[in-house]
Order: structure tokens, then sequence, then C-alpha cells
């Protein structure tokens, strides 16, 4: 009997799923979002549409404008070509819509290095990445860049670890500053070894750094896993947030997938006066066209809060 009653829950909850995203597809194919923003500002990313848009992502871009989104993030921005990088900008500046956040290297150094260690060759490498970053900026209309510390040096107390990060992000600042750019700093829940995974650190970090192109990327999905009571830490750290990111938990996908509230997420943004960029930095929960219809529906749900 417990065999047969495990079989017939298992047949039932995927039946339920099934059905589940049955009805998403559906009630997105009912809708016509065509030229109807949202309320907030959500920025989609390379390969969300592709299905539906096409694969080059200037087709994917163009998509997504008739469906009523604004703005777009590349975490991969530069890594692109010059001719990339400006080609999107050009269609982004035709379309008035916003580039978002792209991250402040062109390899994978900000998950092997770690500015808490004080040395100078990350010092550098930070300067001249934000240098690096100022050029590709000018060409895709960035005003945003996402910077992470890297991981613990375990050998330091914390206290030391914070000042050589702090050190670090104001030679970047300085950087930045002169080209009215924002770095914004990404606290993650990736893997224990990172520095940087609390919203009250990085609001710490950012009053010490004390400068206009030091912020923080408030990545929802990341912070409910390491402190979760949302709203209020963005409360809290409110006057150092300069972005958003979404993506729900568990399984970083659309809104509506996980247990996040995101309507009540988003309206308590919208109330404080966000006029920023809400970074969609997550999955699809389904595939092909039928799942990148179900993330239209789900952001215009969760959206749907005046």
């Amino acid at each position: 009997m417990g065999m047969i009653r495990r079989k017939f829950l298992q047949n039932g909850m995927l039946a339920g799923s099934a059905l589940l995203a049955g009805n998403m597809v559906k009630g997105a194919e009912k809708e016509n979002y065509a030229d109807k923003t949202f309320n907030l500002d959500y920025a989609f990313h390379d390969g969300m549409f592709a299905n539906s848009g096409g694969k080059d992502f200037v087709d994917q871009i163009r998509f997504a404008h008739e469906k009523g989104f604004r703005s777009i993030e590349d975490n991969g921005m530069m890594s692109r070509t010059p001719e990339e990088q400006k080609k999107i900008g050009d269609l982004l500046a035709s379309l008035n819509m916003r580039m978002g956040v792209f991250v402040v290297t062109t390899d994978s150094w900000h998950w092997k290095m770690t500015l808490a260690t004080g040395k100078q060759e990350w010092k550098d490498r930070i300067v001249r990445d934000c240098n690096t970053a100022v050029e590709v900026a000018k060409r895709c209309h960035a005003k945003w860049v996402t910077v992470v510390p890297g991981n613990f040096d375990r050998s330091l107390p914390m206290d030391y670890q914070t000042a050589n990060v702090v050190d670090a992000l104001k030679r970047g600042a300085e950087v930045l500053e002169k080209a009215g750019l924002v770095m914004v700093l990404e606290p993650l829940s990736d893997n224990p070894d990172l520095f940087l995974r609390f919203s009250s650190q990085t609001y710490l970090i950012c009053k010490t750094v004390n400068s206009p192109s030091c912020k923080i990327l408030f990545d929802m999905y990341h912070m409910q896993r390491n402190e979760g009571d949302i709203i209020n830490n963005i409360n809290r750290s409110w006057e150092e947030i300069g972005y958003f990111q979404i993506g729900d938990n568990p399984g970083r996908k659309e809104p509506n997938t996980g247990e996040m509230n995101y309507k009540n997420i988003f309206k308590h943004i919208h109330s404080k006066g966000w006029k920023g960029v809400m970074g969609m930095e997550h999955g699809n929960a389904l595939p092909g066209k039928d799942g990148e219809l179900a993330l239209i529906k789900a952001y215009r749900d969760a959206d749907a809060f005046l």
C-alpha cells in the first residue's frame, strides 16, 4: 500500500505541475502586451527570449521592446567586440531603452581573486578593469557596472579584509566617478568562500567608500537565501541601493515560481519612488516559446500591484 500511495502522490504531483504549466502558457497567450510598459523597469538578458525573438541579442531586444520591456542587462558585455557593444548601444538609443549592468571583468577573475587580501596586484586589476569598463560603457550607453570583491582571505581578521576591500573600491570609484558611472557591489550566495554576502555588510562598505560611484546591487534571490526579511532590509539599506536584481527562490526563475511574494516586493519598491532598473537575473521556468510567454505573464502578474 505504501508503494501504491507514493506512486499515486508522484503521479498527482506530476499532473498538477503539467496543469499549472499549461495554465501559465494559456494565460500568457490570451494577453496582448504590445506597447504596454510596466510599472517598474525590468531588464532582461541575452537568451531569455531566444525562441521568440531569435538567437541574435538585437532581435531579442526588438521582440522584448514590443512586449513592453524597456531595459536590458548583459553581464558579459565586456567580452563582446567593440562593434557588438556599439550595435547594441545604438539599438537601445533608437528604442529609448536603457542599458543595465555589465560585470567589470573580461574573465572569471572575480571568482578567483579577492580584494580582501590587500595585495597590490588586485588593486591594480580593479583600476585597470574600471578604465576598460568606461570605454565599454561609452559604446553601449551603460551607467551601472557590477563589481564582486571576490573571496575571503581567511588568513586575516574580518576587519582587515573589509579595510582592504574599501581601499581597493575607492581606487575603482575614482575612475568611475570621472565618467559618471556607478559600480554596484553584489553580495552573493553562490558559495561560502565569497567575501560579500549581506546587505548590511555592503551598506557599511558603501558608506565607508563614500562615493556616488559605489552603491549596492540588491539581488533579491541572493538576499533571500542569505538573510531573508527582504522588505525590511531594502528599507534599511535604501539610500545606498543603486540597482535591483530579481530571481525567485528556490530555483532562481521568474516571479511566482518560488516562495517570494514579488507582487508585494515590487509594490513596496515602487511606493518608495524607485526609478532605476530591475534586472531579471534568472532562468526561465519553462522551455521554449511557451516558457517565454509564461515568463512575460509572470512579470505582468507581479507588476499588477496598482
